[in-house]
């Protein structure tokens, strides 16, 4: 590639990414004051990732402008760390969101989740007391549970409704327990169930308690990051394949820019 196209592409190439990662922080700022804790716990890794993205990308433009070969070793080479380090979290993701899914019931549309069947990492993450209670109190906050008798009228319109499978797993009791559904978020309690299932015993019908210490609350919280981690492991391959190209790219910008230093 030769010296102007692969330093006029770095050029724009980081140009761009600054824009964006402007963008992101403004994002994180925005997050931070329109968000409740719980989500708001999330814009310092937004706000950190756009000022990453942004500190390397004037790195990479400095370089490409002013031909310097220092500039790009480091451009290349903080580049490289960050593709090594996706590379690295895609595999992991794939890993562990191996295992786990649904459990389909004849009686129901949605699936019911069990939490032995996810990962091992997933079971420590959640049977951490410390994560749960955290977990727990933003799932009391959202009031997912509480929106399920405005959204099911009847009983016929819950149970051929596609439930979420935190609304599945946290806001009703297992179906083995056999407790007749009043509506869409009350259950009576005075049918003796059989079943050994210990979330039979654990779940109420209080908006603060549901069954949020439930395993299949926890399980539909499994499946839910599963999910998403899933979504972000694939934008992570895309992303690693961007940034391969762009780091070729970077490649020829700092061989050129060294030949042009020994020219001159």
């Amino acid at each position: 590639m030769g010296m102007g196209t692969s330093t006029f592409v770095i050029r724009w190439v980081n140009l761009l990414t600054m824009l964006l990662a402007v963008a992101v922080i403004i994002f994180g700022v925005w997050m931070s004051t329109h968000n409740d804790g719980c989500r708001r716990s999330l814009t310092f890794p937004v706000i950190a990732l756009g000022g990453f993205i942004f500190l390397i990308s004037i790195i990479g433009f400095l370089g490409a402008c002013k031909r310097s070969v220092a500039l790009l070793w480091i451009y290349l080479f903080v580049l490289l760390i960050v593709l090594i380090a996706i590379l690295v979290f895609t595999v992991l993701a794939f890993i562990v969101t191996n295992n786990g899914s649904g459990h389909s019931n004849p009686d129901l549309r949605y699936k019911e989740y069990k939490l032995n069947d996810y990962s091992s990492w997933f079971l420590k993450q959640l049977n951490n007391t410390n994560n749960w209670k955290r977990l727990k109190s933003c799932l009391v906050k959202s009031e997912q549970c509480r929106k399920l008798s405005k959204k099911y009228k009847t009983i016929k319109q819950l149970k051929s409704a596609e439930l979420t499978p935190i609304e599945a797993g946290c806001c009703r009791p297992p179906s083995e327990c056999g407790y007749p559904a009043v509506n869409a978020s009350y259950y009576d309690l005075s049918f003796h169930s059989i079943s050994s299932n210990k979330d039979c015993k654990l779940y109420k019908n209080l908006r603060t308690i549901k069954c949020y210490n439930c395993d299949s609350c926890k399980a539909g919280v499994a499946q839910y990051m599963k999910t998403e981690w899933r979504l972000v492991a694939i934008f992570n391959v895309v992303l690693f394949v961007v940034l391969s190209m762009v780091y070729f790219v970077g490649c020829c910008a700092r061989r050129n820019a060294a030949s042009y230093r020994s020219k001159a």
